[in-house]
């Protein structure tokens, strides 16, 4: 391993020590917002800079839509493609607290976080693999291990419906729960991936396979360092992290996140590692903060720009540069196809270019560049390539995103949708580029829920709906599916045609998991968590907002992303993921 860098004196910002912001334990306020890129320190890229902003609180009345439209959540005219308007700056993302433990008379005792934030989920079939996403986006699509449209595991195609089966019983039990790690401080444990035979998960310094039947542990892979992020994505049976070279010393409290390594979820191997050097780190390796897959390509962003490697020896294909202009890669995408946000010249005025990269090369094979303004975008989908950023400040809500961008294989915009009033719960974040979330794409539409509200004139309760916009046009559809009172729906992925979504309950009932027919929206439910309060209380002590949501077969799997010690020892267990099954 190369020298780590000089210890700072600080922490380091999200961007140069992890790949997400760090959320606050639960029933605790937030302690920070998603920090915002920096430009290069003094001593180069890598060096410390100060603690992000503490973000604001939301205003009197938050969580209620703003200025909801009259019949909320049907379809309103949306502004189809043009010339935008001028762009601003988003704003810092704020982060809301975890959630309370249950036991109120009201939801909003339970839920005390921004909207309906859910990781989504992105279902991959290569080597019967399923793969659902935990830090990032929900793109919706199902990649085979090549990065091609794929069939589902029983040969149909997408758009011809599920391949999840009705269980004969929804009604669920627990299956097995993980303590939580406790380490000396707040550590990272994104990323968890789900197989039919294992379900693997990112504890602290490595990465654990767990046998689905009965929580056995199939294999431990450790690490030298902690783990410092996850790619969503799988190829050949095998996926990427981030991790640390070393464990944090006296003298060395911050290591950077230099490390990039393929893992084989069916062995539990390392398949190789490694880092690079940039133009401006001298004979450091850079430090990263998001890491991607697609089809053989694995691909690393950090402030020094992006690199990349062969998925199956570790050969790099591309290090991370600088050109003339200024400009370097800002972060990437993966999973159908490779795309990246490239940042030109300086933060406080840059240009951005949504494009779509040859994976072996990075040779740019289309390219769209955004109106001046925007400092910050993210990429919901890679195919077809749709990006979304918060225009002028316009996002509310807290969700950072008030327009999504649909760009065609050529460059050319194909459609915008607005997302601005208020009335809908996509998020992206403005530090990752791959952390849109709350959003699945399949159908030719992108499915988005509502932004909870109050319920109908007898309920007390909160509740949404998952609705839909059509890509070619801009515009919203006729789509919709309740969440039904008391319950929020979060979108996790697309089944062949069909969306698999969450929701989310009540102080007196469990969650449950849905099927929604992409062409009726009418619901099948999958899995019907338990009631009584000891169930109810573990499931509803993970926060979407910092939890991984894994459906399959029959299988829920609920984990953190982040770990630490209790505050008190008459706190509730913590777990670092719990598990519910069908029969």
């Amino acid at each position: 391993m190369n020298a780590s860098p000089e210890p700072p004196p600080e922490p380091p910002t999200e961007r140069q020590s992890q790949p997400m912001s760090t959320p606050p334990p639960p029933s605790q306020p937030p302690s920070g917002g998603f920090g915002a890129p920096q430009d290069p320190p003094p001593g180069g890229f890598g060096a410390p800079a100060p603690p992000p902003v503490p973000p604001q609180q939301p205003p009197a009345g938050y969580g209620y839509p703003q200025q909801p439209p009259a019949g909320y959540g049907y379809p309103q005219q949306q502004p189809g493609p043009g010339t935008p308007p001028p762009y601003g700056q988003p704003p810092t993302v704020p982060v809301q607290a975890a959630r309370p433990p249950a036991g109120g008379n009201d939801k909003r005792t339970q839920l005390m976080i921004v909207g309906a934030a859910l990781l989504a989920i992105v279902m991959i079939v290569g080597g019967g693999l399923w793969y659902v996403s935990g830090d990032g986006s929900g793109t919706g699509g199902q990649p085979t291990a090549n990065g091609s449209p794929s069939a589902g595991p029983d040969g149909k195609p997408q758009g011809a419906g599920g391949s999840e089966k009705v269980p004969a019983n929804p009604k669920s039990k627990p299956l097995f729960n993980q303590p939580n790690p406790q380490p000396a401080d707040i550590a990272n444990v994104a990323g968890s991936w789900l197989t039919d035979s294992t379900y693997v998960k990112s504890d602290v310094a490595k990465v654990v396979g767990y046998n689905v039947v009965d929580g056995g542990k199939k294999w431990e892979l450790p690490f030298p360092g902690e783990l410092c992020g996850a790619t969503r994505h799988v190829s050949d049976n095998k996926t990427a992290v981030l991790f640390k070279a070393v464990m944090p010393t006296p003298e060395n409290k911050y290591p950077q996140c230099t490390e990039v390594g393929v893992i084989d979820l069916g062995t539990g191997k390392l398949v190789w590692s490694g880092n690079a050097k940039g133009a401006t780190s001298g004979d450091k390796p850079v430090s990263y903060y998001e890491v991607t897959l697609s089809g053989q390509t694995v691909a690393a962003a950090g402030t020094a720009g992006g690199a990349a490697w062969n998925l199956a020896d570790g050969k790099s294909l591309w290090l991370p540069k600088i050109d003339g202009e200024g400009c370097r890669d800002a972060g990437y995408a993966g999973g159908e196809a490779l795309g990246v946000i490239r940042k030109c010249g300086q933060s406080s005025s840059p240009t951005l270019h949504a494009q779509l990269l040859d994976a072996a090369t990075g040779a740019p094979t289309a390219s769209y560049k955004l109106a001046p303004g925007i400092e910050y975008a993210g990429i919901v989908s890679t195919k077809p390539l749709i990006v979304g950023a918060d225009v002028g400040k316009t996002a509310k809500n807290a969700t950072g995103l008030s327009d999504l961008f649909v760009i065609a294989p050529s460059g050319e915009l194909k459609a915008r949708i607005s997302l601005a009033d208020g009335t809908f719960a996509g998020k992206c974040a403005s530090t990752e580029v791959e952390k849109c979330t709350n959003m699945v794409v399949g159908n030719g539409k992108i499915y988005v829920p509502s932004y909870e509200h109050q319920g109908g004139q007898s309920s007390s309760g909160r509740t949404n709906e998952l609705l839909s916009f059509d890509l070619e046009t801009g515009k919203q559809t006729t789509d919709r599916a309740d969440a039904g009172d008391g319950f929020t729906m979060f979108p996790l992925r697309m089944d062949g045609s069909n969306v698999i979504a969450y929701k989310e309950p009540p102080y007196d009932k469990g969650g449950q998991i849905v099927s929604i027919d992409g062409t009726t929206m009418k619901e099948t439910l999958l899995m019907q968590n338990p009631s009584d309060k000891a169930s109810q209380r573990i499931e509803t002590a993970f926060s979407p907002e910092y939890s991984e949501y894994r459906y399959h077969n029959g299988k829920l799997f609920v984990s953190r992303t982040t770990a630490r010690k209790p505050y008190s020892d008459k706190s509730d267990p913590e777990y670092l993921f719990v598990s519910f099954t069908a029969s």
